[in-house]
């Protein structure tokens, strides 16, 4: 659906300040809106919202439905009455300026473990009727995730297609018997979901007051290693004797990669998801409209044909298209739930059959401002290339910072930004790339943190292709000014995106 002129900031919640090593859902996210609010922005876009697992990377989580409750603030636990200030004493001298993931989860769980043994004993009957509620609510994901994380605790980590065969291929006989044994265990997930919910509704019933909308993220794929492919097996291309992924996702080699990108999720049986009328998708868009506004949907093209890999590769140069049943896929969500508001992650090999897809039911694509200046007039991401039914981005999670991007730039490039811009302007190129993405004709115009801060390579989220090493980044507290805010505010109404107008 196109969406009316307006603009807003990429950031994950891990990168706001917090004196525990990471972001979280306490008052530097309320302050964070409101800067959104100050500077006139509409939208707040982060990426996927799920319980990470190695890697750290929100493209790879442990549930497509579930949330990450490292994001819960221990200050709102505190002040909920299920953790006291002698918790909160004695925190390690984490970096400011990123996360260190390894020390960091240690003691956010065993904050989150006193907090829960707190609830059992201290809960009032409402805060037990609103838990007993959730979980209610939420059964049709939440008591498969919670057996799942149980589970995988119970066999040291280990990936589900290795554990006892009994419990890999789900006997029910096993299961209840492994249900009863980790009943603590199994409360806990389902605590530690209850509150990261609760953090999150509260927080985005704020956004929403404050005229800001959240865009979410839909990774095409799940995790291997998930309790989605762990609790229905069928609906994915799964080794029948092992378990493993028959067919792994990526995409051919690329800008990113000449060897392209082999992410080693399995690819969709999407002849049993047609058998089954794509409840599972149904349920997986109903879940994410419950905490976002938006949903952008990663790998869009793979709703068209996919990139399928066979089992043993090492890199993604050995893999082959296969058609998707896309068209019937979002008809048949549009039946179930309306016209969906969806922006189309369309990046890579696009063909006239992707972009037949994504116009047929108007979704938005992309268009990638560093993507721009590399080659002839007829570049799809130059700005006069554009149609307003498009969202606009400086760069995006994948990418370096603009600052980072136009250090590195070959003299190629640099001449044909020049050429575009006509100079350089004093304020620095991340200002030249925000007013360029600002003025254009795409009806939504996203920036970067980094971008807005005139940050380098430093600051930088991602490298597509590497396992490590990313998602940590994050900001120090005071660098969101009323000079900034007021900066973007004046942009943002010259170039017609100003909402309250």
């Amino acid at each position: 659906m196109p969406f009316p002129r307006s603009s807003g900031i990429l950031l994950h919640p891990t990168s706001f300040p917090s004196r525990f090593g990471i972001g979280d859902l306490g008052l530097e996210a309320y302050r964070f809106i409101d800067f959104l609010k100050q500077s006139h922005q509409q939208y707040w876009q982060v990426l996927p919202l799920g319980p990470t697992g190695y890697g750290n990377s929100p493209y790879m989580c442990y549930s497509a439905m579930a949330g990450n409750y490292f994001l819960i603030s221990p200050d709102k636990l505190l002040d909920e009455g299920l953790l006291i200030a002698e918790d909160l004493a004695d925190l390690p001298d984490f970096p400011a300026n990123h996360v260190d993931f390894s020390e960091v989860l240690p003691v956010k769980v065993n904050l989150l473990i006193k907090a829960c043994e707190d609830f059992k004993t201290k809960a009032n009957s409402t805060q037990k009727a609103a838990f007993a509620k959730f979980c209610a609510d939420k059964g049709y994901w939440l008591n498969n995730y919670a057996l799942f994380m149980a589970l995988k605790d119970s066999q040291n980590g280990e990936s589900w297609h290795n554990w006892e065969p009994k419990l890999a291929r789900r006997e029910p006989a096993a299961l209840d018997q492994m249900e009863q044994e980790l009943a603590e265990e199994i409360f806990y997930y389902k605590f530690v979901q209850y509150e990261f919910f609760r953090q999150w509704t509260e927080l985005k019933k704020y956004a929403n007051e404050n005229g800001i909308d959240i865009i979410g993220d839909i990774p095409i794929y799940v995790s291997h290693d998930s309790a989605d492919v762990w609790a229905n097996p069928e609906i994915f291309a799964l080794d029948e004797e092992t378990g493993a992924a028959a067919l792994m996702a990526g995409v051919p080699p690329d800008y990113f990669s000449a060897t392209g990108q082999l992410w080693g999720n399995p690819v969709y049986n999407w002849e049993e998801l047609q058998k089954q009328d794509f409840k599972w998708w149904i349920l997986r868009f109903e879940a994410m409209l419950d905490y976002v506004d938006i949903i952008r949907i990663d790998h869009f093209r793979g709703f068209e044909a996919y990139w399928a890999v066979p089992q043993g590769e090492e890199t993604a140069i050995n893999g082959k298209w296969v058609e998707a049943p896309g068209v019937e896929l979002f008809e048949t969500i549009r039946k179930r739930l309306g016209k969906l508001p969806v922006l189309a992650e369309d990046l890579g090999i696009i063909t006239p059959e992707v972009e037949a897809l994504r116009d047929q039911f108007e979704f938005p694509g992309m268009k990638v401002l560093q993507f721009a200046f590399g080659s002839d007039p007829g570049n799809s991401f130059l700005p006069f290339n554009y149609t307003r039914n498009a969202v606009v981005y400086t760069g995006t999670h994948d990418n370096d910072t603009t600052v980072g991007w136009f250090n590195a730039a070959n003299d190629y490039e640099r001449q044909n930004l020049f050429l575009y811009l006509g100079c350089i302007s004093p304020d620095g190129i991340n200002w030249d790339l925000i007013r360029l993405a600002l003025s254009s004709i795409a009806n939504q115009a996203i920036i970067p943190l980094q971008d807005l801060l005139g940050l380098g390579n430093e600051a930088r989220m991602n490298f597509p292709g590497t396992a490590e090493g990313n998602w940590g980044w994050r900001y120090q507290s005071g660098v969101l000014t009323q000079e900034l805010g007021d900066r973007l505010k004046t942009l943002t109404i010259r170039f017609g995106r100003d909402y309250r107008g």
